[in-house]
């Protein structure tokens, strides 16, 4: 009977053990992610001082909206970024996470709008009602109206077509094709990077609605966005369904593969390959459709597509591939 015990409380004590070992992995884990994600906000947000400015524009019914932006005299364009779903009210991802601000040292302005998380930039049917949004999303009047008023008073509209470049990755990317192709007066180019400009491809809202609801303050409620499934505003929004509103511009629609590259490495591998590489190959399928249908339109594009997963990195490198093949020229 002792032995007996004693045999029983073996696998009882393997398994504590395996959960502090768990417990322990999960923990240096989370500690190495913040500690990456910490130094490249101090490394980004220090970075390039040259005309740096911030401002604050009209909400349209939201809050206001900070702007923080690079300004240099003789530039010849000037580029609005967009953010991810993710987005934070303090910093943009692009500040935080990446070196394109360096553009306004060599020809490009750069303005970043900051806030909206799961927003898509969109003006939103009503609130989120899922997680007590207390105002509806106006982004796309805040873009359109306030934010390019505010960059036409501030010198921002230069280059011979006296128009705004507007590009943004993930749901900024979709965003930044629609925004572009229905404001041809304020926009002459757009670039999507790693974004869903097939919006009403077969399972694209339900694969949205799911990653909404993991969105802080979540859960969002999509149907507050575009309405139900069936709204025509579903086919407004989409990409797809404007190219034809595109003839004329300029685009640029860049996605990594959703195989690890240059930008993959500890202690980063679980989550990139968990939701990183999933997001990216639905973005790199959603990329090829849109370019298989401007193809077909006769819309060309600049493209780029190459190794790598849902992150800043590679967005970064896809803005620089932009600018350095005369995207913003």
């Amino acid at each position: 009977m002792r032995e007996a015990a004693t045999q029983a409380n073996k696998p009882a004590r393997g398994r504590m053990g395996n959960r502090l070992v768990a417990a322990l992995v999960a923990v240096l884990t989370v500690v190495g992610l913040t500690g990456v994600v910490a130094g490249q906000a101090t490394a980004r947000i220090g970075g390039t001082q040259v005309g740096k400015q911030e401002f604050f524009i009209n909400g349209c019914g939201m809050p206001d909206v900070k702007v923080r932006a690079w300004k240099r005299p003789g530039n010849y364009k000037t580029v609005i970024l967009l953010d991810g779903m993710r987005a934070q009210y303090d910093y943009s991802g692009w500040e935080i996470n990446t070196n394109v601000q360096e553009m306004v040292k060599s020809g490009v302005n750069v303005v970043e709008p900051i806030g909206g998380p799961a927003s898509f930039y969109t003006d939103w049917d009503a609130p989120s009602n899922f997680n007590g949004q207390k105002y509806r999303y106006r982004w796309n009047c805040a873009i359109t109206r306030s934010l390019v008023g505010a960059l036409d008073k501030r010198g921002f509209r230069v280059g011979p077509s006296n128009r705004y470049a507007i590009m943004g990755l993930s749901m900024g990317g979709n965003a930044a094709l629609v925004i572009g192709a229905q404001n041809r007066q304020h926009f002459d180019r757009a670039g999507s990077l790693s974004g869903y400009n097939f919006l009403s491809a077969p399972g694209m809202r339900t694969a949205l609605r799911l990653a909404m609801f993991d969105v802080d303050p979540k859960p969002w409620n999509i149907d507050a966005m575009w309405g139900p499934p069936w709204s025509i505003r579903w086919f407004q929004n989409d990409p797809f369904w404007n190219i034809g509103n595109m003839r004329g511009m300029k685009l640029f629609v860049g996605s990594g593969n959703g195989l690890f590259g240059r930008y993959n490495a500890l202690p980063n591998v679980f989550d990139d390959l968990f939701k990183g590489s999933t997001l990216e190959l639905l973005a790199f399928t959603q990329s090829k459709a849109f370019e298989a249908a401007a193809f077909v339109q006769g819309v060309p594009l600049m493209t780029y597509y190459a190794n790598g997963t849902h992150a800043w990195g590679y967005w970064q490198d896809m803005v620089w591939n932009a600018k350095n093949r005369g995207f913003f020229r």
